[in-house]
């Protein structure tokens, strides 16, 4: 990864692209730092990261890079570009007009990107009046003297944040434009990577408690590099179903004859079954920050459920992250349409007729291919809760022999930021090294 972006730094264009792409994450991590007229935001943030439930409000912060937390311009980030892009390539498999036009090539790919962009400052509209209420419900405003006054700075804060979303999209359209490419993804990486000298801080402040926590910090570091080797294989391992395609003469020239294959990535689906699940777990205790229900009652025990401490939780999501998975796969893979091609091609899997049988051997290798993605999916998810949960009652019950007045701190590694981190940037590696190739640049792999 080094060497490449040495030698692609070598390449004035290139060199161009990636002061290009490092001066809009500049712009975007000033942007994160400016807060919002009309509030007063204490200085720890608006969000409790001691707390042991997972909120939607938190993976937003999470993807923000604490700007959700901080009140700042760029407070709702890239996640209504998200959801609506998962919301319109579900819906294209649903809708035959979408459909149509993702089958119209460039053109029609670019009638999507529109439409996903209003559904995007939709939803952003959407986002920053929830956003809006929950600062009203934290005491976050500034005092107002009048109704004129509220309702100013309520459309204020309105506008200003949704204005934060679309110059969030219209950056990551110049990073692909004119920077590096992939600029969604960049700019999400860059407001992750802006959170990790927190985590290091944490990290390094739970030293000073002694005793267990000498051993249980360097644990923590060593499980957070092999996640990654891990996160990396998984990302490069595939599955290849050999195909064999028959000689065919057309006119004077004969083509076919070679044998090739269909790669199947193990972890076809990404990060995105993760978020799925972990959207869907937050919303209970979204739902809880806003109804604050007595405790011993019947809502009081249902939310706690939800929180990452109770063992239902991991289930829960270890169900929830199995069932995205099949379901995105369903959504990326048509074995029937995966069959034809093959057969309009003259090409056959050796040992398997072509027609019927062809597609079923494909559900098949998919079935499994998507359930082993799965799994390896959900032992990066829960892996980080149960360490937390282990870690947990370690340093409680140490803290309890070594000093009564020391309490027990968790440490906890996020599964899903890591991978995000480590498929950004495969992903912008693989970007610099295509365009390396179309200028024949020799020796960049050496």
């Amino acid at each position: 990864m080094i060497q490449t972006i040495k030698n692609a730094w070598k390449i004035p264009e290139l060199r161009r692209k990636i002061l290009f792409t490092a001066f809009i994450i500049f712009i975007y991590r000033l942007g994160s730092a400016i807060p919002v007229p009309f509030l007063n935001i204490a200085e720890g943030g608006l969000l409790d990261s001691s707390t042991t439930t997972a909120t939607f409000l938190d993976y937003i912060n999470m993807i923000s890079g604490d700007a959700f937390s901080m009140g700042t311009l760029f407070a709702l980030s890239i996640s209504p570009y998200i959801n609506a892009s998962i919301i319109i390539q579900l819906l294209t498999v649903a809708i035959p007009a979408l459909e149509r036009l993702s089958k119209e090539g460039e053109e029609g790919r670019k009638k999507i990107s529109a439409i996903t962009r209003y559904t995007a400052i939709g939803l952003a509209l959407l986002q920053a009046v929830a956003y809006y209420v929950y600062l009203r419900s934290q005491s976050a405003l500034t005092a107002t003297t009048s109704t004129f006054a509220e309702v100013f700075q309520a459309i204020t804060i309105i506008l200003i944040l949704t204005a934060g979303t679309a110059l969030t999209m219209w950056l990551g359209e110049q990073i692909n434009d004119k920077g590096i490419g992939n600029g969604i993804s960049i700019l999400l990486f860059a407001g992750i990577v802006s959170r990790l000298p927190t985590y290091a801080t944490q990290l390094y402040n739970y030293m000073d408690h002694g005793g267990i926590y000498y051993v249980l910090v360097p644990i923590a570091v060593v499980c957070l590099l092999l996640m990654v080797v891990f996160i990396v294989w998984m990302d490069n391992a595939e599955r290849r179903i050999p195909v064999q395609y028959t000689k065919r003469v057309v006119g004077r020239k004969m083509y076919g004859g070679q044998s090739s294959h269909i790669p199947i990535k193990v972890n076809m689906s990404g990060v995105l079954p993760i978020i799925f699940a972990s959207s869907i777990l937050s919303l209970p205790s979204t739902i809880e920050m806003f109804v604050n229900p007595e405790e011993g009652t019947f809502w009081y025990k249902f939310f706690n459920v939800f929180t990452t401490d109770h063992w239902a939780y991991g289930l829960i999501y270890f169900v929830l992250i199995i069932f995205f998975a099949y379901f995105y796969a369903s959504i990326q893979y048509n074995p029937i349409d995966m069959a034809n091609n093959l057969a309009k091609n003259s090409g056959t899997i050796p040992g398997i007729r072509s027609g019927r049988p062809t597609s079923d051997y494909i559900a098949k290798v998919l079935s499994k291919i998507t359930l082993l993605g799965a799994l390896l999916l959900s032992v990066v998810a829960i892996f980080p809760i149960l360490y937390s949960q282990i870690t947990a009652v370690i340093c409680t019950a140490m803290d309890a022999v070594i000093s009564e007045s020391s309490a027990g701190v968790s440490i906890s590694i996020g599964g899903t930021s890591i991978i995000i981190l480590v498929g950004v940037a495969l992903e912008t590696v693989q970007q610099l090294e295509s365009q390396m190739m179309m200028r024949h640049y020799k020796g960049f792999l050496d």
